[in-house]
């Protein structure tokens, strides 16, 4: 593989920078008061990717932290590229987040309502900004905040409707690790990397450097990496350099 991404999660709620166990909004663990702090301390030590998450857009349906969102994007500047997501449920939203400077944006719960949203964005747009979440839990891809009774799909069915849009950057969760630092859900990640029109990015669970270099050898090419960073238990220096390997 020529290259592996590496993107440190910035998870935004009520102003903060917080992390969420299994995306339950009652189990959040705060981290700072100043995420544009955290963005630019990430990008200090050599982040070269930012996955900045909407956390109320997400929950709301609509975009809560847009003016937030973009003085981080500012803040950057020219050092790293800022991938957004959460809420990005209508072309408008995604223009915004576009045109306040966001390098890539995720869409999710859009994708699964709507059939031809997805390629709509991707033509508009290009392949190379546009992502699309698969959030996975109990064998089904859901959305809207992941909150119960929100609209699932069948992993195979989304995923072929992704790549049949002509998206290539897929960001695929393991809802019941994310936040947990219980490791990758390596059966999923091997089950969803063998289009070779799409590109997978991991997410949930990554908690060290053999957690990354397992994801890498399936064939995914990315991670983000959040509650890890928090926490301590795996070094940005560390990650960066599994990532250059």
């Amino acid at each position: 593989m020529a290259s592996f991404d590496l993107l440190p999660a910035i998870d935004l709620r009520g102003g903060r920078v917080v992390r969420l166990r299994q995306g339950d909004f009652a189990r959040e663990t705060a981290y700072s008061d100043d995420p544009v702090a955290v963005a630019t301390d990430f990008v200090e030590r050599g982040a070269r990717w930012l996955h900045v998450v909407d956390l109320d857009g997400a929950r709301t349906g609509r975009p809560a932290h847009g003016k937030l969102i973009a003085r981080i994007v500012a803040s950057i500047g020219e050092r790293a590229a800022v991938e957004v997501a959460g809420g990005l449920r209508t072309a408008e939203a995604v223009a915004d987040a576009l045109a306040a400077g966001a390098a890539r944006v995720v869409i999710g719960t859009a994708a699964l309502r709507d059939r031809p949203f997805a390629a709509d964005i991707v033509a508009r747009y290009g392949a190379e900004r546009i992502a699309a979440s698969l959030d996975v839990r109990a064998g089904m891809a859901v959305g809207e905040g992941w909150v119960d009774g929100a609209t699932s799909m069948s992993v195979e069915s989304v995923m072929e409707r992704l790549a049949d849009a002509g998206v290539r950057w897929i960001e695929a969760t393991s809802i019941d690790r994310d936040g947990t630092l219980s490791g990758p859900d390596l059966a999923l990640l091997a089950s969803v990397v063998g289009d070779p029109r799409t590109s997978v990015i991991a997410s949930g669970g990554i908690r060290s450097a053999d957690d990354l270099r397992s994801v890498r050898e399936i064939g995914c090419a990315g991670s983000i990496v959040g509650r890890a960073f928090y926490d301590g238990s795996l070094d940005l220096a560390t990650a960066l350099a599994v990532a250059d390997e």
